[in-house]
């Protein structure tokens, strides 16, 4: 789509003049300004490593691998992402190395995941008893970057997880074949594709077993030590203090319970980092040295917390995944595998095998693998996934498709024109992970406030441990659990969670929409502004011009009109021609021969259409071929005059042009052209750009939602700029406007709103995009420069996206403010109660740390049901040929 900033010398006869010279008038001129802006330079400052670990899920996870990775010489910048389980560090790559950040990764206590790490199946028949696996197995010992090979005698298959780039599946067939046994078939699956675990698999992996034996062990602990308290008998002596059946029991639930809990305690202790997991570890063995060595008899309490601990990482884990699984619905949208035409017939590959030029078929049904060409065939796809246009889009020869859009109904050809890691899907999936990292201010907030907000609490339990005896006469033991519990409260993970689980959940509900967000900044900018300024063509209206209305005069019909401007325009590559010639086209009207066309300089054209010299053009250019446009016998009988056409003469149904039809279709934001011959004025025809249908709709849903200014910036006329600001119902238009003047308008608003966003191309209208609190490009999809110049791409041609990103924005900004002050303010209330007795230990886990992440999370989800309207204003478009 083109956008309007016309040249203002000749923006006066831009509506009542038909240039054919070819000069730069305002449609030519919007076309040069697109080419002036070139793609914003990246610098690049030192190597990066993005690594997998998809154990750092929450904000403490985070910090001991950042304290650990910090202590390598040559690092740079540390990016933990909790979200996305992924770590970025910039690096100085003469110093240290990926490896050595690894190193440090794992000595955290986290595992790294290799993002060339493939799991793959292999089907070996004759392996049929454990022997024969055994033989296997010590076969792919022998081969360098197997990770795991788990045999299963029983369904004669053997899993294989190994490192693609030391080792490939031939290799491992190889092997197999090498030990006697013959591979059937194999199922590869990258490890990236699914880096979060399913509900089910959190429920029932090994730490969760572990918990839930835990939890058995400390009922029958309590069923011991309050029902049955005659059954509880001593059992041991430890340090002179007597330990019976029940604390028997309860040292069981930690061993189990608290196992992993220690030993995450450990790695923070190495790294020096004051999380939740070392105030967890420090609770469960500070009752057990005072159950031990004073006789506290705090057993109860250290198996309730290792317990419901446990159960409360399960918790998070679980969340987080659900947070996670937003953004892996996105990566899972493009196939796997593709159908290619080699070597005169048809082959499935995997996609990371296709290269640009091959040829990929689509069959009804399918997912479009590649971004690419369509060079045979026609069908209707759904390009939502990517879009989120809700009309699927008519696709033929010569049409661009998008990887993870669906083939509706025909059969497509498609010539790949990107590679899968540089297609549309996987760009907007490296933004959208990207765009975690671009903080927001209340996430900022939060970070600084959390780094201040442990060790207060650290500090306040030490006081109420050693003051509440002496200040409130509660006893030693009770005091121990006083501060036990806040230590459980010391750790700020829920509060520090919110922000950014929030943001992922925005961001990645609004690219599954059509959306593209680069950055969780951007999202809370766009829920602030008060301001939206619009550029004009291409934004608030199509970017193309078209035949808005044909009055036939002197006894002429408007086929009659068409046939005849047809024949004159076609030879004119100008927008107005084409428009005109797309018309005549539309009508299916008769041609004519034409011969010795002229182009009359700054008025029209002139040709012989079937041996007679006809002109089309200007007003002006017939009033010096000595026409009375003022007294025009107008068409009643085999043509129909429009109603913006009917002004007519008293006497003679004559129509006055100069003074009342074209002056008003000029008001309209129209360009009118007349067509006649030297001696009969035969027609007239007036061309516009047309108004989207979303945007009179877009502009009174933003008013609705609180948007208190709508402006329009066009580098159009006065008079065309007005008329299209009142048909969408604008605030306020500047018209006439270069670049430059769009920049000082934006600079203008910024001053007087708190913020700005403004919508445009994102090509010509850089400058004032990048000048706004928030850019926001239209029609993004395919186009570099757009996702590169824009803070919001609006992936499909859709304005009316626009209101339901503003209402996404406010009701994130809303989540955010609403997760941080209720996890703020009820680990508050829990400390408050501790000293006073009111807030028991396992309230204190279950809904200062458990709870309140598990209800954050899930109130951050609710960003994900926020839909635009079905009815946003898209248009149905065909791709291939000409459209309009």
């Amino acid at each position: 789509m083109t956008s309007s900033d016309e040249n203002s010398d000749e923006s006066d006869e831009t509506d009542d003049s038909h240039e054919h010279d070819h000069s730069h008038d305002h449609f030519d001129r919007e076309h040069s300004e697109r080419d002036e802006v070139s793609d914003p330079s990246i610098a690049h400052d030192g190597s990066v490593a993005q690594l997998s670990v998809p154990d750092m899920d929450c904000p403490s996870c985070a910090g001991k691998v950042e304290n650990s990775v910090s202590k390598v010489e040559g690092i740079k910048e540390i990016e933990p992402q909790v979200t996305t389980g992924t770590l970025t560090v910039t690096y100085e790559a003469d110093i240290t190395s990926t490896e050595a950040i690894t190193e440090r990764v794992e000595k955290a206590g986290y595992t790294v995941k290799n993002s060339d790490e493939v799991t793959e199946k292999f089907s070996v028949p004759e392996m049929d008893c454990p022997s024969c696996a055994e033989k296997v197995t010590k076969a792919l010992d022998n081969l360098d970057g197997i990770a795991t090979a788990e045999p299963h005698p029983t369904t004669g298959k053997i899993t294989v997880t190994y490192d693609s780039a030391t080792v490939t599946g031939s290799d491992i067939s190889a092997a197999i074949e090498g030990a006697g046994y013959e591979v059937t078939d194999t199922t590869a699956q990258q490890g990236n594709k699914d880096n979060s675990e399913s509900g089910d698999s959190i429920w029932r992996s090994r730490r969760a077993i572990k918990t839930w034996i835990s939890g058995v062990f400390l009922a029958g602990g309590l069923l011991l030590e309050f029902f049955l308290p005659g059954e509880n008998i001593q059992v041991a002596s430890l340090l002179g203090s007597d330990l019976v059946l029940a604390d028997a029991l309860f040292l069981v639930a930690i061993a189990l319970g608290g196992h992993e809990i220690l030993r995450n305690g450990y790695y923070s202790l190495r790294n020096r980092n004051l999380d939740i997991d070392l105030l967890m570890s420090i609770a469960i063995l500070g009752a057990l040295v005072a159950s031990v060595a004073f006789g506290e008899g705090l057993y109860f309490e250290a198996a309730t917390l290792a317990f419901l601990f446990s159960v409360a990482e399960l918790l998070e884990r679980y969340s987080m995944d659900r947070a996670r699984n937003s953004l892996q619905e996105l990566m899972d949208l493009s196939p796997d595998e593709a159908v290619v035409k080699r070597n005169g017939g048809e082959e499935t590959v995997p996609v990371a095998e296709i290269t640009v030029g091959d040829i990929v078929v689509v069959r009804p049904g399918e997912k479009i693998p590649m971004d690419g060409t369509v060079v045979d065939g026609e069908s209707a796809v759904n390009q939502a996934p990517i879009t989120g246009e809700s009309v699927p889009v008519d696709k033929s020869e010569g049409g661009e498709v998008y990887a993870g859009t669906i083939n509706e109904e025909g059969y497509l050809e498609v010539e790949v024109t990107a590679t899968a890691s540089d297609n549309t899907l996987s760009r907007i999936v490296e933004m959208v992970e990207d765009a975690q990292s671009n903080k927001t201010e209340r996430e900022q907030f939060v970070e600084r406030f959390s780094a201040y907000y442990t060790p207060a609490v650290v500090a306040f339990a030490i006081l109420v441990t050693i003051g509440s005896p002496y200040l409130l006469g509660t006893t030693w033991p009770t005091a121990i659990v006083y501060g036990l519990t806040l230590l459980v409260l010391a750790c700020p993970c829920a509060f520090v969670i919110s922000t950014p689980v929030s943001v992922v959940s925005g961001i990645t509900s609004a690219a599954k929409n059509g959306v593209l967000i680069k950055g969780g900044n951007h999202l809370e900018a766009m829920g602030e502004v008060d301001a939206v300024a619009f550029d004009k063509t291409g934004t608030l209206t199509k970017g193309e011009l078209t035949v808005t209305d044909v009055i036939p005069l002197n006894g002429n019909s408007e086929d009659d009109v068409l046939r005849c401007a047809r024949g004159l325009e076609q030879r004119s590559e100008h927008p107005i021609g084409e428009a005109i010639v797309a018309e005549a086209d539309g009508a299916s009207v008769a041609e004519r021969e034409i011969s010795d066309f002229e182009s009359i300089t700054g008025k029209g054209v002139r040709a012989e259409l079937d041996g007679t010299d006809h002109f089309a053009g200007k007003p002006g250019l017939f009033e010096e071929l000595e026409f009375d446009l003022s007294h025009v016998h107008a068409t009643t009988e085999g043509g129909v005059v429009t109603d913006t056409a009917q002004s007519l003469c008293d006497r003679h149904n004559c129509l006055d042009l100069l003074e009342e039809t074209v002056p008003e279709l000029q008001s309209e934001g129209k360009t009118v052209v007349l067509v006649g011959t030297d001696e009969e004025l035969e027609g007239l025809i007036a061309v516009a750009d047309e108004v989207r249908p979303a945007a009179k709709q877009t502009i009174a849903r933003l008013q609705d939602l609180g948007v208190k200014r709508t402006v329009m910036l066009t580098g159009d006329n006065e008079r065309t700029a007005q008329a299209i600001a009142e048909q969408v119902g604008i605030d306020e238009f500047h018209a006439e406007l270069l670049p430059e003047d769009k920049v000082t308008a934006i600079e203008k608003l910024t001053d007087e709103h708190d913020g700005v966003a403004m919508v445009g191309d994102g090509v010509n209208d850089a400058p004032a995009l990048a000048t706004a609190t928030v850019g926001v490009a239209m029609g993004a999809a395919g186009t570099d420069t757009a996702l590169e110049t824009a803070d919001i791409a609006l992936m499909g041609d859709d304005l009316g996206k626009l209101p339901y990103l503003y209402e996404l924005a406010n009701d994130a900004n809303g989540v955010i403010q609403q997760n941080i002050w209720a996890s703020l303010g009820v680990k508050a209330a829990l400390a408050l109660a501790v000293p006073f007795g009111y807030a028991p230990i396992w309230l204190a886990v279950l809904a200062g740390d458990a709870g309140m992440t598990t209800a954050v999370t899930g109130n951050a989800m609710r960003l994900s049901r926020i839909r635009p309207p079905e009815d946003s204003g898209a248009e149905t478009i065909s791709s291939g040929g000409s459209h309009r």
